[in-house]
């Protein structure tokens, strides 16, 4: 089963100029991946022959993305939305986002008891893109984009290539006993071969650091983000559909498969989009033209890239109307996204606990209301989430000791 992102583990310190819309835009987007999360873990993946469920088609790799790239415009506000200057400003941006890695890969790897048919646990995955997303803050937002776009389309090329001379990856989610008795092991499944492979999502970050240096309480900024993304995921959807058919990738692909694998979906169609599961096949370079959900193929970033700008930039001229009505249902996704590490900690705990003995309909239902009744409380009673305030109390401390 698949997992998907959470949100970046601290609320963004607020740059100056920064408002009440654009901060309630960005967490709502955040609360739009949490219930797409909830979604993909909760209800059905493939119907009783096979086949993709729509809800599976819809929220799959998107609700990661989305957080992904919001991690990245994370990133950019704990940097004062700017490229970071070498020396003390330097030490202490690296040794927070160090810092961050540190804690969110720890709770990560206390989550590994999980079952990974359940919830493919995300968090170490994370740790590893925030450690490499330290570079990146030292670089100008043309070569973020850049960067950004070499991941992007190199990246899957080159994991096409060296994947078959790795270990493969555990069935199961990353944990502590892993990080002592298989440190390589655990690093080639966390950058390479796992289901959330760092090296190329770290384009996901390298997008959202630019984007977060953009003035995103200007309007004409958030409909490029939704126009633009809306644009950007259209394209790579057709160009993968072209390229799968007519031009023959389903074909190849087919008689790359075993018979028996082909044969637990209804179509080549539908076993190329529930296949993947972080990467791709490496029997043919074919696979590399597909969208299909967590392939980490190019067309697959680039779709879902393109649909986190335009999820951000929608909520981000939603968050901008004064509507009572639209920011009454902002309010309750703004508050389960501010509180994301927190929510997704609990989320997988209940998947894993005896509590989740509902059907997947009622369930899902169930997780929501809770997530958005508690978050709201929360939010008024307290205020930042106990997990995200661990984080931001140690990553504060680590980069005032490097200053």
């Amino acid at each position: 089963m698949t997992a998907t992102a959470p949100a970046p583990v601290t609320g963004p310190q607020r740059p100056t100029g920064a408002g009440p819309s654009r901060l309630l835009g960005m967490d709502a987007a955040r609360g739009v991946a949490v219930l797409g999360m909830m979604a993909v873990h909760s209800l059905y993946d493939t119907t009783s022959d096979g086949a993709p469920t729509a809800t599976y088609l819809v929220t799959a790799g998107r609700s990661a993305a989305v957080f992904a790239v919001l991690a990245g415009v994370g990133i950019a506000f704990t940097t004062a939305r700017r490229r970071v200057a070498w020396g003390g400003e330097g030490r202490s941006a690296a040794a927070s986002l160090a810092a961050r890695a540190a804690v969110v890969g720890l709770i990560g790897l206390a989550l590994g008891w999980g079952s990974a048919e359940i919830a493919a646990n995300i968090l170490p995955y994370y740790a590893l893109m925030f450690l490499l997303a330290i570079p990146l803050v030292f670089l100008p937002t043309r070569a973020l984009v850049a960067v950004a776009t070499l991941l992007a389309v190199g990246m899957p090329v080159l994991s096409q290539w060296v994947r078959p001379g790795l270990p493969a990856p555990s069935p199961e989610n990353p944990t502590v006993a892993q990080l002592v008795t298989d440190p390589l092991g655990l690093l080639s499944e966390l950058a390479l071969t796992g289901y959330y492979p760092a090296l190329p999502w770290l384009a996901y970050l390298a997008v959202g650091i630019a984007v977060g240096r953009l003035r995103l309480t200007d309007t004409r900024v958030a409909l490029w983000s939704a126009a633009g993304g809306t644009a950007l995921a259209v394209a790579a959807t057709l160009v993968s559909r072209w390229l799968m058919n007519p031009l023959g990738g389903e074909a190849a692909i087919a008689a790359a498969t075993p018979r028996d694998l082909l044969a637990t979906a209804p179509t080549v169609a539908d076993f190329v989009a529930v296949s993947p599961e972080g990467t791709t096949p490496t029997t043919t370079w074919w696979w590399l033209g597909t969208d299909a959900p967590h392939s980490g193929t190019p067309l697959d970033l680039a779709q879902t890239i393109g649909s986190a700008l335009a999820v951000l930039g929608v909520m981000l001229l939603l968050g901008r109307l004064a509507n009572p009505l639209v920011r009454a249902v902002l309010r309750p996704l703004a508050a389960v996204g501010a509180l994301t590490l927190t929510v997704y900690t609990l989320h997988v705990v209940f998947l894993n606990s005896p509590l989740d003995t509902f059907d997947a309909l009622p369930g899902y239902l169930v997780q929501v209301a809770v997530a958005a009744l508690g978050a709201v409380a929360w939010r008024r009673a307290v205020g930042r989430g106990p997990l995200e305030s661990l984080v931001r109390v140690v990553a504060r401390a680590a980069g005032r000791a490097a200053a």
